[in-house]
């Protein structure tokens, strides 16, 4: 059993095989110049040892974290992922990278209503943030869950012929090209052999890397036995917010669940009272589908405007005021929508106050220190 390890000499990076239990072993058995392309540490980010508070409750393999037991976060794996995410030979004219659509600053999501593929075709929905995409429960991607793993989903829009205009041979090919990307492979598969599973996995943990758990909410709930408690560092507006999502009139939280604000699976907001986009349904061919979409995430939700499955909403008041007085009644509409014994949409009827209480708590979800994380920023240096 080897481990490698990426070592600088003379600004060239050298990968070495030590023996597990003689690290004064070292056979080199490639080198490349990576730092003239990439800005990357000798000794990998730490991307499989996140330390994630106590209250998210949660280990790897269980029912919440979708991770498959062929493919855990490593440290080099998600290395090699990250250089994929943010490489522009992924795409057909070199022009757009999976980062394009998914932005760092934006909460890893697309500030654009539609995202811009790469001839300037848009996409027919909204790039969502990715962020805690781990712990999305039933494991299924894209806002109509087409996509059964993560594994399966980062291959898609490579191919989508407005996305990135690719096949998966021609994946391969240009990957196999690029002068950076052996040694990386080498490091993580043992190999420099490219394939379109080796890609996605590696593409896979990057996006499962991306956690975010530092946020003025986690300060608070760390201080706290439960999230209904006030917490000390909150506002009082900030701790109405909060009341009013876990258990107040809004009981937001039956669907964005957990201390992570993640859905369970596919639901109809009420957006429309006549559908034009079946989401769920279009996939299964199930009528009670119709109208479902993923329920992602609301962390960092005041980075990642617009918002819903076709971006119509601008701002957090616009989504909050759909949940107060906007939910359409439709065949499909999520239940806990609905009011009580009748298949009338709910109305909140919340106060001016109560709404800004609602938004101003949505906006203590927002991660700085992840937005900012260099581990998770472009590695490329700029040409």
């Amino acid at each position: 059993m080897k481990k490698y390890s990426l070592i600088i000499v003379s600004s060239i990076f050298i990968l070495a095989a030590c023996e597990e239990l003689d690290s004064s072993k070292e056979e080199i058995v490639d080198t490349i110049e990576l730092s003239e392309y990439l800005n990357l540490p000798a000794s990998a980010y730490n991307y499989s040892d996140i330390d994630v508070p106590d209250f998210f409750d949660l280990q790897p393999n269980t029912e919440q974290d979708n991770t498959p037991n062929d493919n855990g976060v490593t440290d080099w794996g998600a290395t090699l992922g990250r250089v994929l995410f943010y490489d522009k030979i992924l795409s057909s004219n070199n022009m757009i990278s999976c980062s394009s659509c998914h932005l760092q600053e934006s909460g890893f999501s697309d500030p654009d209503q539609f995202s811009a593929g790469f001839e300037g075709g848009l996409t027919g929905r909204n790039s969502m943030g990715i962020s805690n995409a781990m712990y999305y429960e039933n494991g299924h991607f894209f806002w109509d869950e087409r996509a059964a793993t993560l594994e399966e989903q980062v291959l898609i829009p490579i191919q989508d012929e407005v996305e990135m205009g690719l096949t998966l041979t021609e994946l391969v090919s240009k990957v196999e090209q690029q002068a950076y990307y052996p040694v990386l492979f080498e490091q993580v598969y043992g190999d420099d052999e490219v394939t379109p599973d080796r890609i996605s996995k590696a593409l896979a943990q990057f996006v499962r890397s991306i956690v975010s758990y530092q946020s003025k909410y986690d300060v608070g709930r760390a201080q706290v036995n439960n999230p209904d408690q006030d917490f000390p560092n909150y506002s009082d507006l900030e701790n109405l917010g909060k009341d009013i999502f876990f258990g107040g009139r809004g009981d937001c939280a039956q669907c964005h669940t957990s201390d992570l604000f993640v859905g369970d699976e596919a639901r109809n907001n009420g957006l429309d009272a006549v559908l034009t986009d079946l989401g769920l349904g279009a996939v299964t061919g199930n009528a009670n589908d119709n109208g479902k979409f993923k329920v992602g995430s609301l962390r960092n939700i005041e980075l990642t405007a617009p918002y819903m499955h076709d971006g119509r909403f601008e701002t957090l008041e616009e989504v909050v005021e759909h949940y107060n007085s906007g939910i359409q009644a439709n065949a499909t509409l999520d239940n806990r929508l609905e009011q009580q014994n009748s298949n009338n949409p709910r109305r909140l009827n919340l106060t001016n106050q109560e709404k800004e209480a609602l938004v101003a708590f949505m906006k203590t979800l927002t991660d700085q220190e992840l937005i900012s994380d260099e581990k998770y920023s472009s590695p490329f240096k700029e040409n």
